[in-house]
């Protein structure tokens, strides 16, 4: 599709920014979205300056009035919503299961999983109506492995995959695609604040076969990939780019 009109949620960071500048580059109509105001227009002007018409729209996914707010102003914008990637995530505090706190979990979900419900509920009003579009979540490669001490950020993305697909069942027959995208170390702030020090960052490194972390613009890439129509016939997927991590 030529010039597909894209929303980001979590745009502001990481792989979100990495994915909106990897869609202007291909051409498309952007519209970015975040928490942080300032940071959200620097963005848009950024990506303005490379030719793309872009726009950021303020909001909180946990939040369904702003959500709501965020896919209709978009469509107002720019007349159809052809492409989601809903990247708005957080890792919360790490730690054993029975040190967590409800309060933490409460955070986890609100974040990962309440704002990707509400993300894909709006974005799959305008879509199905419509009859076409294609939605990709962002998980991770411990949505489907687990891991020590993380078990709040576990749970809450093994939540994004089983939703993923159930919505892709779901509005399957509207002609609207949703698949996820399963990062494993990516180099990124929240994998500063995982590692937190050179030894457990080479000691995550050591369980890559490919013996390095991902660039954020090479999980951008993948997601342009599943997004675009090159892919029109993968719909309730969830897609590693980890490495190699989930190989064996």
């Amino acid at each position: 599709m030529n010039s597909p009109v894209v929303l980001i949620t979590g745009a502001l960071a990481g792989i979100g920014r990495a994915t909106a500048f990897a869609f202007a580059k291909e051409g498309a109509r952007l519209v970015v979205s975040g928490r942080r105001e300032s940071v959200g227009h620097a963005l848009a002007a950024e990506l303005q300056a490379l030719g793309a018409q872009a726009e950021f729209v303020m909001a909180d996914v946990r939040r369904e009035d702003d959500v709501r707010n965020l896919v209709d102003k978009t469509v107002e914008r720019f007349g159809r919503l052809d492409v989601a990637v809903n990247n708005a995530g957080t890792e919360g505090q790490p730690g054993p299961l029975m040190e967590q706190s409800v309060e933490n979990y409460m955070h986890m979900f609100d974040t990962n999983v309440l704002g990707t419900f509400l993300s894909m509920k709006h974005e799959l009003r305008v879509m199905t109506a419509q009859g076409h579009g294609s939605i990709v979540n962002l998980s991770s490669t411990m949505g489907s492995r687990g891991a020590a001490g993380m078990s709040m950020y576990v749970a809450s993305k093994h939540a994004v995959e089983g939703m993923t697909k159930a919505a892709a069942l779901d509005s399957a027959a509207a002609g609207v695609r949703v698949n996820a995208i399963a990062p494993g170390p990516v180099e990124t702030e929240m994998l500063d604040r995982l590692t937190g020090n050179a030894e457990k960052r080479a000691a995550m490194v050591a369980g890559v076969p490919l013996k390095r972390v991902g660039k954020p613009e090479e999980i951008a890439q993948a997601i342009v990939f599943v997004a675009s129509d090159k892919a029109g016939f993968i719909t309730g997927q969830i897609i590693n780019v980890n490495g190699g991590k989930t190989a064996s």
